[in-house]
């Protein structure tokens, strides 16, 4: 890995930033950071803790220091969706946005990310919503557990953000049958009833499945994050030995008690490094427009997370 910036910011350093509530858990900084060190991009990639009450006003205050994008995590994807100019056709779709893209008019009047602009930008600048966690999820299942969901029966916990973009990209890839469950039962309600009249083939119902077997348990919820959370799964109406392999977007702590629980079962196991990696990358080449030095980004996450040796979760 190419020696992590070896120049010093100066005052034509570009800006990146992740906005989330809660934030400290990120990796995200070291991942980017190593990234743009291998691209060798005047940039710098920070985390800013965002209550979502504050959020319209944190993605102007970035608009107006014109950083080069935004990534969004919890709580902040859905809010998102009122709060950018423009969507690209992955926020539609999903219905999610957790990458902005700042743009600017050249001269022919044409939006370009500002990365195009070597001087100063004036002018009108406005927002871009991309979502690059439909694919990175799809992508992750099958790279970290060998998954194909074709067909497949999918136990979801969770219906925000993150869940809502899993659940409709899973419906969009084929699978079986979806079961949501979340903690408010309404909304897991309406995402069911969205999926049947999207996806008509796809059987999805807000609830547990009974005695079924699954072949994936995805939890889509923050809950594992902090020490002492509540586990997303009510174990009276499931059991892991119910799931033939159990995947949790959250990857610090690297095995949360979730997954703890899962191996323990037997189930095979993995966490959200992978989803984070390719959501990262897609980011990185949306601002950039080059390709993301993905190999580089991968070890500068796992060092960051798992103190430099893989830890196989």
């Amino acid at each position: 890995m190419p020696e992590l910036f070896a120049n010093p910011i100066t005052a034509t350093t570009r800006y990146c930033a992740v906005y989330g509530h809660p934030i400290k858990h990120s990796a995200s900084p070291a991942m980017q950071n190593a990234g743009l060190a291998a691209l060798g991009l005047n940039w710098r990639y920070l985390a800013f803790a965002v209550h979502p009450d504050n959020l319209r006003e944190a993605i102007a205050g970035a608009k107006a220091m014109k950083f080069i994008g935004l990534n969004l995590t919890v709580p902040h994807k859905l809010l998102a969706l009122e709060m950018v100019d423009v969507f690209d056709e992955s926020a539609e779709i999903w219905g999610a946005v957790n990458t902005i893209r700042f743009e600017a008019r050249d001269d022919d009047g044409n939006w370009r990310p500002l990365d195009h602009f070597p001087g100063e930008v004036s002018g009108e600048i406005r927002s871009h919503g991309f979502n690059t966690d439909a694919d990175a999820i799809m992508r992750s299942l099958h790279e970290d557990l060998k998954l194909d969901v074709d067909g497949a029966k999918v136990l979801l916990l969770g219906a925000g953000g993150a869940g809502r973009t899993a659940a409709l990209k899973l419906a969009a890839a084929g699978v079986g049958a979806l079961f949501l469950a979340n903690r408010t039962h309404r909304k897991a309600v309406e995402l069911a009833e969205e999926i049947q009249l999207r996806f008509p083939k796809v059987t999805a119902v807000a609830a547990y499945p009974g005695n079924l077997t699954v072949d994936l348990l995805l939890n889509a919820t923050s809950l594992g994050l902090k020490a002492g959370d509540v586990s997303p799964l009510d174990e009276k109406h499931f059991s892991f030995a119910q799931a033939k392999a159990v995947y949790d977007m959250i990857y610090r702590p690297a095995e949360t008690p979730l997954l703890q629980a899962a191996k323990q079962a037997g189930c095979r196991t993995a966490n959200g490094l992978g989803m984070l990696l390719h959501q990262g990358a897609k980011a990185l080449e949306i601002w950039s427009g080059r390709p993301a030095p993905v190999a580089v980004m991968r070890a500068a996450l796992e060092k960051n997370i798992y103190g430099g040796e893989r830890a196989h979760v």
